[in-house]
């Protein structure tokens, strides 16, 4: 037997036989729910965010619009990405916003994406507890290209979308907690290694 596979036969032996997919997909004890009230989960978020140096705004949905405008034109973004079926009411893709172009994807390379100011997407959950944005690839949120190589990422989250706990996933997904950052070298910070270097979310609601 190889080390490969002694290896390997450990760690099947320690996670026991195969789940099968009718299976319950939680055990009985795992926590669903910390509790807390919408208002109290946006708080938290919004707190979580901040501590990973993301911005936050808050938007009534009437006013989501001009919250858009007003972050692009704190960050001086002028070019920006969307995805395919981001849908937002009174939002004219072809005529940009507020004199921001907005260019659908549709296949950009990774060049052309790294030479757009930023990306705008919106969320699948996002988890309150450990302030974490999540993407599974739907309308609206595009494919992780677009969240991973344009430096700057506007985030909108609707507050209905806000859960407690980590959720159990069911397909694959891109788990966002904060602008990219390592300090792998020497215990220096540097952003936007593997990912946008700067994260803003607007929190959409009530």
């Amino acid at each position: 037997m190889s080390a490969r596979d002694e290896v390997l036969g450990r760690i099947r032996t320690a996670l026991g036989p195969a789940r099968d997919e009718a299976a319950p997909p939680a055990p009985d004890g795992y926590r669903k729910n910390a509790g807390l009230s919408t208002a109290h989960l946006l708080d938290l978020l919004a707190e979580r965010l901040t501590d990973y140096r993301a911005a936050v705004r808050r938007a009534e949905p009437a006013q989501l619009l001009d919250t858009v405008a007003a972050a692009l034109a704190e960050r001086g973004a002028r070019r920006l990405v969307v995805p395919p079926g981001l849908d937002l009411p009174g939002l004219d893709l072809s005529g940009g916003l507020a004199g921001v172009e907005l260019m659908l994807d549709d296949g950009l390379s990774a060049r052309e994406l790294d030479g757009f100011d930023g990306v705008i997407t919106t969320a699948a959950v996002a988890i309150a507890e450990t302030g974490t944005i999540i993407l599974d690839g739907s309308a609206g949120q595009g494919r992780r290209a677009l969240s991973l190589i344009p430096d700057y990422h506007l985030c909108l989250v609707r507050a209905r979308q806000v859960v407690s706990l980590v959720p159990r996933p069911d397909r694959p997904l891109t788990w966002i907690s904060g602008p990219s950052a390592t300090s792998d070298i020497e215990l220096n910070r540097v952003e936007g290694v593997h990912g946008p270097r700067t994260l803003d979310v607007i929190l959409i609601g009530p």
